[in-house]
């Protein structure tokens, strides 16, 4: 997608048939990932990380990838809202096809994707449905229109136009005038509990560094992963 005009950046050239996508590559070198010196957990590494990434657009935005019960995946980008020694947590419409998911079949991944910094995290781990206080402590922070917002879409199903949104949104902000908005009973929090956490570094000549910390039965270990 070009974009051009004051404030919205450069004009990008969009990949065509006489530029080839193989040739969109750069060599990476903005840092390395050695042991000596990853911090002493996983959440203390992705906590400093998250910090450097601070300056990103949208540095909170991950790849949410889950599967039905049979194994058929699927995947979105979603919002990061919290993240603990408990896991990482996002919020969202349970009877969508991602919480679907993830309720069938409780596991996911995570690909926090900072191209900017030549960097990468994926979490991998099972999936539990945050308590419902959280949950309300959540929703009761978020701004009334997107508290109305989590009412009026019906997520994943399939709708005859974005009229019936705009209706929708009209009937719910009438309904709610002059109260707070009750949070909706199929609205909810999913945590990912991190069984694998990697932190990927890009490097010259594609021989990336590669640290992961793998829950194991004596506690965590470290370990380095060909590139």
């Amino acid at each position: 997608m070009s974009r051009s005009g004051p404030g919205r950046g450069p004009t990008l050239r969009p990949v065509s048939s006489d530029r080839s996508v193989a040739d969109l590559r750069r060599d990476y070198g903005l840092a390395g990932l050695d042991e000596r010196e990853l911090a002493p957990t996983w959440l203390a590494q992705f906590d400093r990380w998250f910090g450097q990434a601070a300056g990103l657009v949208e540095p909170n935005a991950v790849v949410l990838a889950t599967a039905t019960p049979a194994g058929v995946p699927s995947a979105r980008t979603v919002l990061l809202k919290a993240y603990d020694e408990r896991g990482l947590v996002v919020f969202t419409n349970l009877t969508s096809r991602k919480a679907a998911e993830a309720l069938a079949n409780p596991v996911a991944t995570l690909l926090f994707s900072w191209v900017d910094l030549e960097r990468q995290v994926s979490v991998e781990g099972t999936v539990e449905q945050v308590d419902r206080a959280e949950t309300e402590a959540y929703f009761r922070s978020r701004p009334r229109s997107s508290q109305v917002g989590a009412w009026v879409s019906r997520q994943s199903e399939v709708i005859a136009g974005r009229q019936v949104l705009t209706a929708r949104q009209a009937e719910l902000e009438a309904r709610f005038e002059g109260a707070d908005v009750p949070v909706p009973g199929f609205w909810g929090g999913l945590r990912v509990v991190p069984a694998v956490v990697e932190f990927w570094q890009g490097r010259p000549s594609r021989l990336h560094d590669r640290l992961r910390f793998r829950r194991a039965a004596g506690g965590w270990v470290v370990e380095r992963l060909s590139p």
